[in-house]
């Protein structure tokens, strides 16, 4: 009974995981620790029937995070894409700073229509991304991109949109072990990423290879910017020999592996504190990227024996079967509960729509079929027109 009461009430997924979280008493470990043990077999439960996050919180609900921060203003999040000729806004053989891994077009794309579609949300415009504009705006500024290959993508498809706009700016490209940057030198803008697949610190012990749940000593080399653009989620589902860890650590106790989404809400918090303790937001702005699906499995889209390989349109419905991933749900709770400033990029959805959008066998870098990453141009474009609308609307 109590399973089906906490598979049915839409909150309490959350309410367990806000529990878990929230510093007990001595007195009280005793009914947290059955609680996270009982989260963990509901979640194992919920797995089994591809839980989505709708089974938990309901997306129209005024006192979630993402509806709280839209109030009042146009929902740049939800929409349709519909076909503009005018697109892509840059062309990858104009841009130097493309990894071979997301230019499609050059490794033997056949097909270019992924390329012409435009983000319309439904009740405003997106204003058109203006490179010379962003240059004069963030004049003499430092923005710093921090995650995964997928920070990676936006990173670069942000440096193209520019340098399209002064093609004939010098720019200064600096690539050195996980750290990268674009500097545009007439304007003293300086663009860089933080290659950090979890946010939260890897480390080298004696053990072996352990991710610290508690820990960011990475974030000494965040500080300072004027802008920074979070995301994580890729690599928490890995698992076998794709999996860089080979324990987990929260405190003093090692794990050897632990529910994914409770481990990912851990280490979400984690820098949850460090953006509280370290963000001064009257000099730097925040946002964070929210969950960029995957589309490896057809079923997804109601077209079970299919991948990414092959598609050239988007999906058009409006409601994507396969829901709105639990990860979303994590990632909700911790922005909702962080008390500096974070502005969502709730990109999930928009993203789902974009089966086509995939390098898929054309990439210079992966083989096989990589259904998890984005062609340039494509649409991390339309993440950073959304991350400009935010900025300047």
């Amino acid at each position: 009974m109590l399973i089906k009461a906490l598979a049915a009430d839409n909150f309490s997924l959350l309410l367990v995981l806000f529990l878990i979280n929230s510093g007990p008493k001595p007195k009280e470990m005793g009914f947290l620790l059955f609680l996270q043990a009982l989260l963990l077999f509901v979640l194992q439960i919920l797995f089994s029937h591809q839980a989505r996050a709708e089974d938990f919180i309901s997306l129209s609900n005024a006192t979630n995070f993402s509806a709280r921060k839209l109030a009042g203003k146009c929902n740049l999040f939800r929409g349709k894409w519909v076909y503009d000729a005018s697109y892509p806004l840059y062309s990858s053989s104009s841009c130097p700073f493309i990894d071979a891994q997301f230019d499609c077009q050059k490794y033997g794309r056949p097909d270019n229509s992924y390329l012409k579609y435009r983000w319309q949300p439904f009740s405003c415009a997106i204003p058109r991304f203006n490179g010379l504009n962003f240059l004069e705006k963030w004049r003499g500024k430092k923005i710093m991109f921090v995650g995964d290959s997928l920070s990676l993508n936006q990173f670069q498809s942000l440096t193209c949109m520019i340098h399209a706009s002064v093609p004939k700016s010098k720019t200064t490209f600096i690539r050195k072990d996980g750290l990268s940057s674009v500097t545009f030198d007439d304007y003293g803008v300086k663009i860089l990423l933080f290659r950090t697949p979890y946010l939260v610190d890897l480390a080298i012990e004696k053990a072996g290879r352990v991710l610290k749940l508690d820990s960011i000593k990475n974030g000494n080399a965040w500080k300072g910017m004027n802008m920074l653009i979070f995301n994580t989620w890729h690599w928490w589902t890995h698992t076998g020999r794709t999996q860089p860890w080979d324990y987990m650590q929260e405190g003093n106790k090692f794990y050897k592996d632990m529910n994914r989404l409770i481990a990912y809400y851990k280490g979400l918090t984690t820098w949850s504190r460090w953006v509280n303790l370290n963000v001064d937001a009257s000099k730097t702005k925040v946002f964070f990227l929210g969950i960029s699906p995957t589309h490896y499995e057809g079923r997804d889209w109601n077209e079970p024996s299919k991948t990414c390989s092959g598609e050239k349109q988007p999906f058009f419905g409006l409601k994507y079967p396969a829901g709105t991933p639990l990860a979303w749900a994590v990632v909700n709770k911790v922005l909702s509960r962080t008390k500096k400033p974070v502005t969502f990029l709730d990109v999930t959805r928009l993203s789902q729509y974009r089966k086509d959008a995939h390098p898929s066998a054309y990439s210079g870098e992966h083989s096989g079929n990589d259904c998890s990453h984005w062609c340039l141009p494509g649409l991390p474009d339309t993440w950073n027109e959304v991350l400009y609308a935010e900025l300047f609307s």
